[in-house]
């Protein structure tokens, strides 16, 4: 059961293949539409719709520490919430390359858009897995 950063990098050493991880960091946001109901929810730290607003692949050996991927999406001036991880199994000893992630990123970053979450690893900025039900 993965539910930290260190443990996902700990299962990516454990995985025959090398891996790539694909991160896509999200921001709350309230719908321009939102009832009254769905702002009271909002400010309660409830509902809302999670906006992707950085997009990125690293190596595990790249981001050992969830602090630096921390640290890098910080100098971005992105503000954001959650972030959801997904990693991609290379081939014969070879980790994918950055342009072999570019269509499953865009496949998250869509998936994410229409809310479906399941398939991937949300963390928060702490590194920790959270619960999005």
């Amino acid at each position: 059961m993965i539910s930290s950063y260190n443990d996902l990098i700990k299962a990516t050493k454990d995985e025959q293949e090398p891996q790539r991880l694909l991160f896509v960091f999200c921001r709350a946001e309230l719908p321009d539409d939102a009832s009254a109901d769905e702002k009271a929810a909002f400010e309660r730290g409830e509902g809302g719709a999670l906006t992707p607003v950085i997009c990125v692949d690293k190596t595990p050996q790249e981001v050992m520490e969830f602090s630096e991927l921390v640290n890098e999406s910080r100098n971005t001036g992105q503000a954001w919430d959650v972030v959801f991880v997904a990693a991609m199994s290379g081939r014969g000893g070879t980790p994918p390359s950055s342009d072999e992630a570019q269509q499953p990123m865009t496949m998250m970053v869509e998936s994410i858009r229409l809310g479906n979450v399941s398939n991937y690893l949300p963390l928060d900025a702490s590194g920790d897995a959270v619960s999005l039900g």
